[in-house]
């Protein structure tokens, strides 16, 4: 197996370039050190080490998949599509540690100014910490409390003029929480709030364009089984393309970006969609529909993201990158999981349950992913330079 020096994918041993990123692939030794993550902690480490240098963990137990759950079958398959074979554990209790607790005002703002020159971080000083988001939770406290004061005006106090309001801020307020949680996560800090909301508006608008247009081609669908991954397979290509345009336009090269880029296009297409359904299904089952949006649009593109540029990396967007075997399985997965959640099948609100849940799953499973290629370029990092000081003496 030969390591690509540039990217670090692993890549056959009779391999002239890397798949992932297309750099030449050499055959020092010195220069193919194969790496050995840590089960626990996901550092990377040296092959033939014993013990993890970051937290002591044996890396030489192997794993046993023999009598793995659902969960854990699910994560080590989602996780072997980003290059790592093992499973992965999804510690819930952390991920919403911060939620519960009181913060500051002055701690807020140190999140929204992330991305400008001077607080973007360099890659060495890009936390590896476990992402402990929590303002999202306060967008979506304060939303809900408008959704609430907004109702009662319009059906307590029968005033009409607050219908438009109600309509608009329940349609919003579960994408635009979602924008803030990936936002939050986005560890690089290398996206200003701006810009991500400039994304959720401008690409949630574009999204829908395109998916009209897909629709003139495709077809509309119904929402039979088949109807409905044509549906999902309309839709997530019209977002997909919006996704590809700003990924290839700022260039960005890593997961946490790619998660929120596409989670931003997703959860405005999610925003305007749910307004648009006042139209057709009515106030009330509008706003409850609205809800739902914490499994579906934002979910399914952020993941779509997360793939785009896992194949990109720094490299020009081509056609070919889409039919890479990582790409394909992330966007099948989407696919299959948007069709299946359109469908005339099942217990609707099991189903969308499930659904939501496995979305998640892939999504934490990415956050995890994207810890470890910070872990690695890191580690890039560090040993280019080692070498660079011992060439110099």
């Amino acid at each position: 197996m030969k390591i690509c020096n540039k990217c670090s994918a692993q890549n056959p041993a009779d391999a002239q370039f890397c798949y992932c990123c297309g750099q030449k692939l050499t055959t020092d030794a010195q220069t193919q050190k194969q790496v050995r993550y840590c089960p626990v902690c996901g550092s990377p480490n040296d092959w033939d080490a014993r013990f993890c240098t970051n937290c002591g963990a044996n890396l030489q137990v192997q794993s046993h998949t023999g009598n793995e759950n659902i969960l854990d079958s699910a994560t080590r398959k989602i996780n072997g599509w980003t290059g790592e074979n093992r499973k992965v554990k999804l510690n819930l209790a952390q991920l919403f540690s911060q939620v519960f607790k009181k913060h500051t005002q002055e701690e807020a703002d140190e999140i929204f100014i992330a991305g400008t020159k001077t607080t973007t971080p360099s890659l060495q000083q890009v936390s590896t910490s476990p992402v402990t988001p929590w303002l999202y939770s306060r967008v979506l406290a304060a939303t809900l409390l408008v959704v609430a004061l907004l109702w009662t005006c319009s059906f307590v106090f029968e005033n009409t003029y607050t219908l438009i309001s109600l309509i608009f801020f329940s349609g919003f307020a579960i994408p635009v929480a979602l924008l803030i949680f990936f936002f939050e996560t986005n560890v690089y800090k290398n996206i200003s709030i701006f810009e991500a909301v400039k994304t959720f508006i401008i690409g949630g608008a574009l999204s829908l364009v395109s998916t009209m247009i897909m629709y003139t081609i495709f077809g509309s669908g119904n929402f039979s089984l088949l109807g409905a991954l044509l549906i999902g397979f309309v839709e997530e290509t019209g977002k997909l393309l919006i996704v590809l345009y700003y990924v290839n336009k700022k260039n960005y090269s890593h997961i946490f970006n790619g998660l929120l880029v596409g989670a931003a296009v997703g959860a405005g297409f999610a925003a305007f969609e749910n307004v648009g359904y006042v139209a057709e299904y009515g106030l009330k089952i509008a706003i409850l529909r609205s809800f739902t949006s914490i499994g579906s649009h934002a979910i399914w593109t952020g993941i779509l993201g997360a793939a785009i540029v896992m194949i990109k990396r720094d490299r020009k967007f081509n056609g070919e990158m889409l039919l890479d075997h990582r790409f394909i399985n992330f966007y099948l997965l989407v696919v299959i999981l948007h069709g299946l959640w359109d469908a005339d099948i099942f217990n609707n609100l099991i189903k969308l349950m499930a659904l939501t849940v496995a979305g998640w799953v892939a999504i934490l499973v990415l956050i995890h992913a994207g810890l470890r290629e910070i872990k690695q370029i890191q580690h890039n990092l560090t040993e280019k330079e080692a070498n660079e000081n011992e060439e110099m003496s």
